[in-house]
């Protein structure tokens, strides 16, 4: 889980370099600012900061969903919620610190004349923070139903070890309950 939170820092870089970012100038010095380079900025610019969000960590959790799977030794339950609580950890890490890092423009930038400012990198929808949980989970579930073995594909029957002989020698000799004529 601590693995998928320091990747969850790259995933917030990456975020904040990718996301869609709006320029300003600022024209007067009660905070009225203009678009560089004329227009009005597009309202999608707003909906694809989280766009990018959702792909990065999507793209993640099918990653880590298929690394999951390939632990073969490691396959069951406990794997299944480690990916879950790792990828929700990442989805987290990413967030804060491309929201820490992409902070918007203070009072003080908005005030001085000239000034070139940035749009702030926000997560409008925070079910986005969901996003890379469900894919590895949806990975791992997927694998699981395509293993068409019981035990997930963890052991080979062949190299198990067989059933210790009881006092007579045969396998079932040691074990309580009704008694099977041999």
């Amino acid at each position: 889980m601590l693995v998928l939170a320091v990747v969850g820092l790259g995933v917030g870089l990456l975020w904040l370099w990718l996301a869609p970012r709006a320029d300003f100038t600022v024209t007067s010095a009660d905070g009225a600012v203009e678009v560089t380079g004329g227009g009005l900025v597009d309202p999608e610019l707003f909906m694809g900061d989280d766009g990018v969000y959702v792909l990065l960590l999507g793209g993640l959790g099918l990653l880590v969903g298929l690394v999951g799977w390939t632990r073969v030794r490691r396959r069951g339950v406990v794997t299944l919620v480690s990916l879950a609580a790792g990828m929700l950890a990442a989805s987290l890490t990413a967030w804060q610190l491309g929201a820490v890092l992409g902070r918007g423009p203070s009072r003080t930038d908005l005030t001085t004349v000239g000034r070139q400012v940035t749009t702030a990198l926000d997560l409008n929808m925070l079910a986005s923070l969901a996003v890379g949980p469900f894919a590895a989970v949806l990975v791992y579930l997927v694998a699981t139903v395509l293993a068409g073995r019981d035990d997930l594909g963890r052991g080979d029957p062949a190299t198990e070890p067989a059933p210790a002989a009881g006092p007579t020698g045969s396998p079932s000799a040691g074990l309580v309950g009704p008694a099977v004529p041999e």
